[in-house]
């Protein structure tokens, strides 16, 4: 099973396009187009029914303390943790993903769902618990919201797009479902997998972790 993308090479940075915020002028953070990169698979296994679709980043700081405050740093040595970027389940195998299909622009509150283009069901990203204190950005973040990381982050993030074909047409999942509940959900139905790497900064002086 192959993965890939005209959006963005495997292992090379992700165009600010495909990304929630982008370097300002002043070296902080400016809102991007937050276009969903194109996605498209080859050589899927025999019985594949369904393709599901996580995009994580691995390098997410584990304390807010020095994240994007002026005159600090997230340190290199922070401990880090995954951040969803986009949940996506039940889609066809003999479909791809055309860029800008699942989301063209920033959505205050977060898109709705879980209902997708394509037939597709979309569940909530971790921008709806990192806004959740946020009167203004509040709420359910549906489908895919693209990289954003800390102005001052000392690392580059790494943001992996997996592709996970399945035995199943359809997921058993709630309403309102993430990253973790569909690794649950696909255990014991997984026939292959592939997956694609990207890398983000808005620090334009970070280094590989």
């Amino acid at each position: 099973m192959k993965l890939r993308s005209n959006s963005f090479n495997d292992g090379e940075f992700i165009p600010s396009e495909y990304a929630f915020g982008k370097t300002s002028a002043e070296g902080k953070i400016e809102l991007a187009d937050n276009r969903s990169p194109h996605l498209a698979w080859d050589d899927l296994p025999e019985g594949t029914k369904s393709i599901a679709i996580l995009c994580i980043d691995g390098h997410a700081p584990t304390k807010p303390d020095d994240v994007n405050q002026e005159g600090r740093m997230v340190p290199a040595d922070l401990p880090r943790a995954d951040f969803s970027h986009w949940v996506l389940v039940d889609v066809a195998p003999h479909a791809s993903i055309e860029a800008g299909a699942f989301s063209d622009g920033i959505t205050a509150k977060g898109k709705d769902g879980p209902d997708g283009p394509i037939g597709t069901r979309q569940g909530i990203n971790d921008y709806t618990s990192w806004f959740a204190g946020d009167p203004e950005m509040a709420g359910d973040y549906y489908g895919y919201d693209g990289p954003c990381p800390p102005f001052n982050d000392s690392i580059v993030h790494h943001y992996g797009f997996t592709a996970y074909a399945l035995d199943v047409e359809r997921l058993d999942l709630d309403a309102k479902f993430t990253a973790s509940d569909v690794l649950a959900a696909i255990e014991g139905h997984v026939l292959g997998q592939a997956s694609l790497l990207g890398k983000y900064k808005i620090n334009q002086s970070a280094i590989e972790p």
